[in-house]
């Protein structure tokens, strides 16, 4: 059974490091940033392809009118058949594993080499995908440090 967004956040700040600063940074900024887009997906979990070595399939796309411009990506599915037929099956090594939509798009932001997270939202629909920049997610977060923290009185 997939965690709710909510129960997701909780999830990222309960591990995140105590050390005074970090839980205070992601409610203030990160948090706000990581609900708006969870809301926008249709899944609470997506499947990543992951090597032997659990690190996730990265694929790099070149533009067709230019090819010097590459896009690397990460690709998010709704079903485990579908990574599967969208890698293609003969890399014995892959395989495919459900992870929560908060903890994928609060990877991105670790994950300087990624350009943009793509997910299929329909299960055998694979022909269009929603992309998620992570230089946007990257904006928003230093937009939302940039306002005035509310007081709580």
């Amino acid at each position: 059974m997939a965690m709710d967004i909510e129960a997701q956040l909780q999830q990222l700040l309960h591990h995140a490091p105590q050390d005074g600063k970090t839980p205070q940074l992601l409610e203030r900024a990160v948090i706000p940033v990581l609900r708006a887009y969870g809301a926008k997906m249709q899944h609470r979990d997506y499947y990543i392809m992951q090597n032997a070595q659990q690190r996730w399939v990265l694929t790099t796309l070149s533009n067709r009118a230019t090819p010097q411009l590459e896009k690397k990506v990460v690709y998010g599915f709704s079903s485990p058949q579908d990574a599967v037929t969208f890698s293609g099956r003969g890399n014995p090594d892959l395989r495919p594993v459900a992870l929560p939509i908060m903890q994928i798009l609060f990877q991105l932001f670790a994950m300087k080499p990624v350009d943009s997270l793509v997910f299929f939202e329909q299960p055998g629909e694979l022909s269009q995908g929603k992309e998620v920049k992570r230089q946007e997610l990257e904006a928003l977060v230093q937009q939302q440090l940039r306002q005035p923290p509310a007081n709580f009185a």
